[in-house]
């Protein structure tokens, strides 16, 4: 284990505005399970960029094996035995599981494709794993945790020597999670090393042999897992002590400003809720159950089939997202990415694109420019959002920071009631205990939220009462003094209370 596969000298990237890399020196022993963990922002993609030839640092040593390295090309770090798995995987669905697996080296005469062969490789670095998938399958009908199965595949057919996995829990179901663990651990045995980026921390216990944090682009330190502690690891990661996770209520519950009766369209039906101001309304469930459907319906962006909604006291028709908008309904989605922001577009074009024609249009066609960079300014300075300037670009931004750019869009819009669809999702502990004091605020200022969260200890913590649903319907809700994981459990498996 003294024996190091990877060793990283002085590495540095900047960009403009920022440092990305900040003199960063780490070793990975070979056969390990190495994790790297930091906040939103801390450097963490721009070091597997850098070590898989993504991206060139403008200083420092990359050695692997043996060998050293100023910068690698992607093409170089392949061959030379270097595989990553991202979020957002490198797939095409049309084509099958072998097609993928050999995708852009395929075995053959050099005239014709060897099928069989690719088939029967396929097969077996599969079984190297424990898994029995049909190679010949289309890679669009696997589920998300097969489909990551897939990218695996690839990089054993390649001999990987050091595989690099970017959050890869984050797309899958627990029974999902569980059979990675074990293909992590049929890997570590075969020898490959492993590279572990995760923003949770309960993984990092699971399956790491040694932590390494970062933050603001800087090595802070690398400790052994037995001798270390999840409290020990936030304050590395955070630079400060944090003790309380969840902002307790501050003033006391207003009127009701929404109620919701027997509301039935998009996969629910017979949904029923009240919301009153100053108040977090938490909606809890098992995958699928409904909840973000729940929600689309409410907020417009799904068809009612039947149902009633009054907004101070007033039935309400709701349409169009247009609509929920101009009542003073806000949403968050769970896919920021997709249908949160527009990432090539600047921050403070996106602060500004929901509240245009209310607040920054002029004589109906001209918009006003120094009013819009106010405004930008007031949420990039209200939200915390770390940034060189309001033009810097979403899609550069890391997750915490383009979730505050969803939230500042949003806000801008003067919205009473926010609806939160996973709002910690893909952010780390400091950016995640800075969304709850941001919910919390809001609340305390009279603003009310609905807060859709798969996090059991997240949905307890900030919730003044829980909705709990299963398969579309309605179970049960909670007030706060009830609040039991195994209630909620119970509920959320269609079994009544």
């Amino acid at each position: 284990m003294a024996d190091n596969i990877l060793e990283i000298s002085n590495l540095t990237k900047t960009y403009p505005g920022v440092v990305a890399l900040d003199n960063i020196s780490l070793s990975v022993r070979r056969g390990e399970v190495h994790a790297v963990i930091g906040e939103n922002g801390a450097g963490k993609s721009t070091l597997i960029k850098s070590i898989t030839g993504a991206i060139v640092p403008d200083q420092g040593v990359i050695s692997f094996d043996g060998k050293e390295y100023s910068h690698l090309n992607p093409k170089l770090s392949a061959e030379i035995g270097i595989g990553v798995i991202y979020q957002e995987f490198n797939l095409v669905p049309a084509l099958s599981v072998a097609e993928n697996v050999f995708l852009g080296n395929y075995t053959g005469n050099g005239v014709t494709v060897d099928f069989k062969d690719m088939n029967d490789k396929a097969r077996e670095a599969m079984r190297r794993i424990g898994i029995e998938l049909n190679p010949q399958r289309p890679v669009s009908e696997l589920t998300v945790g097969h489909q990551q199965i897939v990218e695996i595949t690839r990089s054993l057919v390649k001999d990987v020597k050091l595989l690099i996995m970017d959050e890869p829990t984050a797309p899958l179901t627990n029974n999902e999670v569980e059979e990675l663990y074990k293909i992590i651990n049929a890997l570590k045995e075969q020898g490959i090393t492993i590279i572990f980026i995760s923003h949770r921390l309960e993984e990092i216990f699971d399956l790491a042999d040694r932590v390494s944090v970062m933050r603001d682009g800087r090595y802070v330190t690398t400790l052994e897992i037995p001798n270390s502690s999840t409290q020990e690891l936030i304050q590395h990661m955070v630079g400060r002590e944090l003790n309380k996770t969840f902002p307790e209520r501050k003033k006391p519950l207003g009127e009701e400003i929404l109620r919701v009766e027997d509301l039935t369209g998009n996969g629910v039906k017979d949904i029923s809720f009240s919301l009153r101001r100053g108040e977090i309304l938490g909606f809890s469930g098992l995958l699928g159950c409904g909840r973000t459907e729940t929600m689309q319906v409410l907020y417009g962006a799904a068809k009612k089939k039947s149902g009633h909604v009054y907004l101070h006291g007033e039935e309400v028709k709701i349409k169009s997202t247009h609509d929920a908008l101009e009542r003073g309904i806000g949403l968050i989605p769970e896919d920021r990415k997709r249908n949160g922001v527009f990432l090539d577009m600047t921050i403070k074009w996106n602060t500004s694109i929901g509240c245009l024609r209310k607040k920054l249009v002029k004589w109906g066609v001209i918009v006003n420019e120094k009013q819009e960079t106010v405004l930008a300014l007031e949420y990039i300075t209200k939200l915390r959002t770390k940034t060189p300037g309001m033009e810097q670009l979403v899609a550069n931004l890391s997750g915490g920071n383009q979730q505050k750019v969803v939230v500042a869009k949003v806000m801008a819009t003067d919205a009473e009631i926010m609806i939160f669809d996973e709002p910690t999702r893909g952010i780390d502990v400091g950016a995640k205990q800075e969304m709850y004091s941001l919910i919390r605020e809001m609340v305390d200022t009279g603003k009310a939220v609905i807060m859709i969260s798969s996090e059991m200890e997240e949905v307890m913590g900030l919730s003044d009462r829980i909705v709990v649903l299963c398969e579309g319907r309605q179970m049960g809700t909670l007030e706060r003094e009830e609040f039991n994981q195994e209630k909620i459990l119970t509920l959320a498996s269609g079994i009544a209370m």
